[in-house]
């Protein structure tokens, strides 16, 4: 069974007032790993500390590609190696980075140098999806396409059900073009709603992720993020997937 993690930008309030009692209340949700979006002050070696006090897994983080500049990418190397993870998940990119073929193109031959730097180190970065990714350019390829044409086969295309679908996207195919890429693949409902309460049609999605794409992890995020409501929202998440015989 593939495993599945949270972002915790799902509950980034929590994890700002207490990042160590959030990840407490996650692992005893059921949860078996975590995708960082930030370390809310604390050290890796900390963290790597508690994750292994509470039996969780370090799946990835979201990591802004400013944290991977000549002058800071030697430390978010030595963080992740520290995480226990191998993946480095650019959250999101400017839309200058994006938002032409001849953009995307330049972008992708930037993340192929990155990614080569990474695997030399025993690391893989990825790119996450978001719905703007998602729409036709000029050459009629969205951003995320030409992307995840012009980058290696273990750059990490880690698409998001939710984002792509608001893109105009098929709810799967973003998957099905790319084998093998989509080693870590967020489940985020429409609408901001708990999994199964809105438009993502999951078994294409689970059959597509495990059939061809590679799937290592899930990661659930809900876009509330806003106190307690957040907490209670994660864990209604995992029970419905919990239901749909996924955890």
């Amino acid at each position: 069974m593939v495993p599945i993690a949270v972002q915790l930008y799902s509950v980034r309030d929590e994890a700002a007032r207490d990042l160590f009692g959030t990840l407490e209340k996650v692992a005893a949700m059921g949860y078996k790993g975590v995708e960082f979006a930030g370390y809310h002050g604390h050290s890796a070696a900390d963290i790597r500390a508690k994750l292994h006090e509470l039996g969780l897994k370090c799946e990835g983080t979201h990591t802004g590609i400013d944290l991977l500049s000549d002058d800071k990418i030697e430390q978010t190397i030595a963080d992740h190696k520290t995480l226990g993870t191998e993946w480095v998940i650019i959250p999101w990119l400017p839309g200058e980075k994006r938002n032409t073929p001849a953009a995307a193109k330049a972008t992708a031959d930037e993340l192929t140098a990155l990614t080569e730097k990474l695997r030399a180190e025993g690391l893989r970065l990825g790119f996450h999806a978001h719905s703007d990714d998602m729409h036709a350019l000029e050459s009629d390829d969205s951003a995320y396409y030409i992307l995840g044409k012009n980058t290696p086969k273990d750059f990490i295309l880690q698409y998001d059900t939710s984002n792509g679908m608001e893109g105009g996207a098929d709810p799967v195919q973003p998957i099905v073009d790319f084998p093998n890429r989509n080693a870590s693949v967020h489940l985020k409902e429409t609408g901001g709603n708990v999994i199964g309460q809105g438009e993502v049609p999951w078994e294409r999605v689970f059959e597509a992720a495990e059939n061809g794409g590679g799937v290592e992890w899930y990661v659930v995020e809900h876009e509330s993020g806003q106190g307690t409501e957040a907490l209670d929202a994660v864990a209604a998440c995992l029970e419905a997937l919990k239901g749909m015989g996924k955890a």
